[in-house]
């Protein structure tokens, strides 16, 4: 009788550390797979939607995107204006050069910063001189800390901060301002479907 209850204790012991052990995984789109929640600087966040970055008159794939924040929200108005931490990883499902993903940025910056543009673009091209081809498979992510600036992140290769609550704000609006680069990637990651 001591036997089976040893063993009983034993294997829940082991399904308790096996659930330690593993990352928690959120939520799926197109076989990627994003935890449900980072932290940036102090701060946790959760998943708060992933969308599908489009190009082409083809419709082609490129990226999926995972947005995380303090707490989840619908209002991406409300999303880009806050001085809070957040974070957007964009794991690439096709590849692109880094003078497309440049030349991305340029247009987006122009509809998101508007009249501050001008100010901005000294950050903007220290952004993009971070940006390099990416294949298939790999991530780029874009981490704000209100406290140190926003970090690009190239397959987890981390570089120099850029400062400004301003910059992070038009790089976020970007993707989920008025005139995002596709509706499917607004909708997901503001919690809509991710399609």
């Amino acid at each position: 009788m001591f036997k089976p209850m040893r063993h009983a204790v034993f294997a829940a012991v082991l399904s308790a550390s096996a659930a330690v052990a593993l990352p928690a995984l959120g939520a799926q789109c197109l076989d990627v797979q994003f935890a449900d929640s980072v932290k940036v600087g102090g701060s946790d966040l959760v998943l708060n939607g992933m969308g599908i970055r489009k190009a082409t008159m083809l419709a082609v794939k490129v990226y999926v995107a995972g947005l995380y924040l303090p707490a989840k929200s619908s209002d991406g108005a409300k999303i880009a204006a806050a001085n809070e931490a957040w974070e957007l990883d964009l794991h690439f499902v096709h590849s692109a050069d880094a003078s497309d993903i440049r030349d991305a940025f340029d247009d987006g910056f122009e509809k998101a910063a508007g009249d501050n543009y001008d100010a901005l673009k000294p950050k903007i091209e220290t952004l993009k001189s971070q940006i390099v081809d990416m294949a298939e498979g790999q991530v780029l992510s874009y981490a704000y800390d209100p406290s140190s600036g926003t970090v690009v992140t190239v397959d987890g290769k981390a570089g120099a901060p850029i400062d400004g609550a301003d910059f992070a704000s038009a790089l976020l609006t970007i993707s989920i301002g008025p005139e995002p680069p596709n509706e499917d990637l607004k909708t997901g990651l503001l919690g809509g479907a991710c399609e």
